[in-house]
């Protein structure tokens, strides 16, 4: 049980050290905060179906699936639960996905802490919250009215797994570390490359290093 008047917060991210930073930023800039920890996508979604939570901080590339997995569950089993996406990954290639799957905020893990800080109680205040740099990328689309590029056509499991692919890792590879069978990555496979109008795995890998989709 919470205290009284205190805000619950699950920190969902596979790196311990990382937690523990985002666990002293919140304690120290918020006085009336409790932290619990999940550091994997089955606990996290453990955590979130029993006990109840004001607010989720969520990586997306964690072991067990992926943390887009997490915040669609989350918006099913808990529509009222604000879930923040603080990730490593660049606002223009997860961010329009996460808000669409209805993530109250995105921010990159190289924020500011003091940002983190009023991200958390913005979408602890009901709002949703976006940095200024992707304000003005969501903007700038709107005034181009250009063409989506063509991984913006994937779903977001096919752009997961198109990533992987880009990262050179095998079908076996992708499909233990989502939890899908190997049949199923071949299948995403497929799909990609017919939406991507490419033939081969290094057609994927240029694209995605021409377009800064891989770390």
């Amino acid at each position: 049980m919470s205290r009284m008047g205190m805000k619950r917060v699950l920190l969902a991210d596979d790196h311990a050290i990382v937690r523990r930073g985002l666990r002293e930023i919140l304690e120290e800039q918020m006085s009336d905060v409790e932290i619990d920890e999940a550091g994997s996508v089955p606990e996290a979604i453990q955590k979130i179906h029993r006990e109840q939570w004001d607010v989720l901080v969520l990586d997306i590339t964690m072991p067990g699936g992926s943390g887009l997995d997490v915040l669609a569950d989350a918006r099913s089993a808990c529509p009222h639960l604000p879930v923040l996406v603080l990730s490593m990954h660049p606002e223009d290639q997860y961010a329009v996905r996460s808000l669409r799957l209805g993530a109250a905020g995105y921010l990159t893990k190289d924020s500011a802490p003091r940002e983190l800080v009023t991200a958390v109680q913005h979408v602890l205040a009901g709002k949703k919250y976006i940095s200024e740099s992707l304000a003005e990328q969501l903007a700038g689309r709107l005034e181009d009215g250009a063409d989506r590029p063509l991984h913006e056509q994937l779903s977001d499991r096919e752009f997961q797994v198109m990533r992987q692919i880009a990262q050179g890792r095998t079908v076996s590879e992708i499909a233990e570390d989502l939890a899908l069978s190997a049949k199923t990555i071949s299948t995403y496979r497929a799909r990609i490359l017919e939406k991507m109008r490419m033939h081969s795995n290094n057609e994927l890998m240029r694209y995605a290093m021409e377009n800064g989709l891989v770390d």
